[in-house]
């Protein structure tokens, strides 16, 4: 196949990478999923670079860390100028397309700044994080105003879903014995089905979305990457019928977390434990009531991905087709005594990704499992590769990942780096930390988890003898763990001082560099001889600025 391949990267909200059978869940059967990878190599140690929906999403789509970006916290603008995967595939002649969510928030100050009209075509690829919006939705708009609505709200308008708020009033909320309608943003109201048919919930619809993009799509040839977005299974939790009854109790993994969690002198753990959504899911009845819908809403998502492949497969387009499934960042789920994510335990952090390139030279890799640290901005460098872009190393800080599915040489990593701002969190105002403290940096080699928290002891976790990571060594006097410390601190460091924002160096800009003499401008030489022996130009051709030819 010599063709440029086309790329549907699909990205599930809040989805653990252990809520998946193929990744080990011993109910939940997800073999649509399963499929892709066999058909793929399975990832089992992908970290996303921040806990949190917004800057997690803005380094996946930019190929770049945190501190690079600098878009922080859900909310906080992708400031204008900031490459992203979308501007780098249209540089190379393919279409980067968005179905579904992107957590983006533009950056109007700075467009305004720059008299950039946000109406423009700049101005809207802007706005939409250099993605074309074939469909975009983000969801969770409780309080959306009509002007304001998706065209998701519109679609169950048109079928007669008629409400101040379809978005809240039938995708996310339920009827109760009496037909009393229950929203389910409150937690005892997820084990009800969602008061809508399940063709017709946000899953179901994107998939149709996605098809109808890629139908379009096949009549234009120019080369695509397809964002497939959905906004399950984070929450609200709720899922239409059938998928709402389908787990129970006795489905319920038991939590990850032990007693001693619980008495953790770390004041900043402590504060995350006395956060309102950790307290919530630290009960046990609340995980009663949620981990069946968010497990229905995972099974959904498997079903729909299902009828979508098989679509695929009766056009053609899996033969040419790179697919690549993941998530944003997992969901606690109680475990640890936390709820949502934020923090950087396994569950939260590590997300699962499988990826199926149909390519001949993916044939060796079919199957596998890899057990190499990958990085969320992998995934631009090996997108930008597949749809022929040139490498920009210069930008892009991920790696790229061909060479794990080609089975070939030359990816490596010996740390994964995530990054969070908890300076609007509940753990902030306890504590009176500053909004230019509220930080915390983890870096992971594979076995030591450390996580440098800002005016507070570092929290540090040893994934070999405690896999499950219950006991925090991050003040351990064990001279092996200060070791370890000390190695991981110089190494996030190291890190840290490295180049993160130098985006205009290309290398044409670097050979430029290395040829000031060309440029009329000589530096330390002593006489022409010396100038003639180091450059090999002799000297009565060089013509310096000002210097009249002979």
């Amino acid at each position: 196949m010599s063709r440029t391949p086309n790329v549907l990267w699909i990205m599930a909200d809040q989805l653990r990478f252990d809520y998946l059978s193929c990744y080990g869940h011993p109910h939940l059967h997800t073999p649509h999923i399963d499929a892709l990878a066999k058909r793929g190599v399975q990832f089992d140690k992908t970290y996303v670079q921040s806990p949190v929906c917004g800057p997690s999403r803005m380094s996946a789509y930019t190929g770049r860390y945190v501190r690079s970006h600098g878009a922080t916290w859900n909310g906080m603008p992708l400031r204008v100028g900031e490459p992203t995967l979308g501007d780098h595939l249209r540089s190379a002649g393919a279409r980067a397309v968005l179905v579904g969510k992107t957590h983006m928030t533009a950056d109007q100050e700075g467009m305004a700044w720059l008299g950039i009209d946000p109406a423009s075509e700049i101005g809207v690829r802007v706005s939409e994080c250099g993605f074309e919006a074939f469909e975009r939705d983000d969801g969770l708009h409780p309080d959306s105003e009509r002007q304001r609505w998706s065209a998701y709200d519109d679609y169950l308008v048109s079928l007669g879903y008629k409400s101040d708020n379809p978005w809240e009033d039938f995708a996310n909320s339920g009827l109760d014995e009496d037909g009393e309608l229950m929203s389910a943003w409150l937690l005892k109201n997820s084990r009800l089905a969602a008061n809508v048919p399940e063709e017709h919930s946000e899953t179901a619809y994107m998939t149709n979305r996605a098809i109808d993009f890629m139908t379009e799509a096949q009549k234009d040839g120019t080369p695509w990457m397809c964002h497939l977005s959905y906004i399950k299974p984070h929450w609200p939790y709720i899922v239409p019928a059938p998928y709402h009854d389908m787990y129970g109790s006795e489905h319920i993994v038991d939590p990850i977390r032990s007693d001693a969690e619980r008495t953790v002198d770390h004041p900043l753990l402590r504060a995350y434990q006395n956060a309102r959504v950790c307290k919530s899911f630290s009960r046990d009845h609340v995980r009663e009531h949620v981990i069946p819908a968010y497990m229905g809403l995972i099974k959904q998502l498997d079903d729909n991905l299902g009828r979508l492949f098989a679509w695929m497969d009766e056009t053609g387009l899996s033969e040419n087709t790179i697919i690549a499934f993941t998530s944003d960042h997992g969901d606690y789920m109680g475990d640890h005594w936390m709820g949502d994510k934020d923090f950087y335990h396994e569950v939260a952090v590590k997300v699962p990704l499988i990826i199926t390139d149909p390519r001949p030279q993916a044939d060796a890799t079919r199957g596998t499992r890899s057990g190499e640290l990958v990085e969320m901005i992998d995934l631009a460098p090996t997108f930008l590769n597949a749809l022929g872009g040139a490498p920009k190393p210069h930008i892009l800080e991920g790696r790229d990942l061909t060479p794990l599915l080609h089975g070939t040489s030359g990816f490596s990593r010996r740390f994964a780096i995530s990054e969070h701002d908890y300076s609007s969190f509940e753990m902030a105002q306890e504590l009176g930390v500053r909004q230019e403290d509220a930080r915390t940096v983890m870096i992971h080699d594979g076995r030591w988890k450390y996580i440098r928290c800002e005016g507070f002891a570092p929290v540090m976790f040893d994934l070999e003898t405690d896999p499950q990571e219950l006991r925090d060594i991050g003040s351990s006097d064990a001279p092996e763990h200060v070791t370890a410390r000390a190695e991981m601190e110089c190494a996030l460091t190291t890190w840290a001082l490295q180049h993160h924002t130098r985006i205009t160096a290309t290398a044409d800009v670097l050979a430029s560099q290395h040829n000031a003499a060309g440029t009329g401008i000589l530096i330390g030489f002593w006489d022409a001889a010396e100038f003639e022996e180091v450059t090999g130009t002799p000297f009565d051709s060089f013509q310096p600025i000002g210097k009249p030819p002979a």
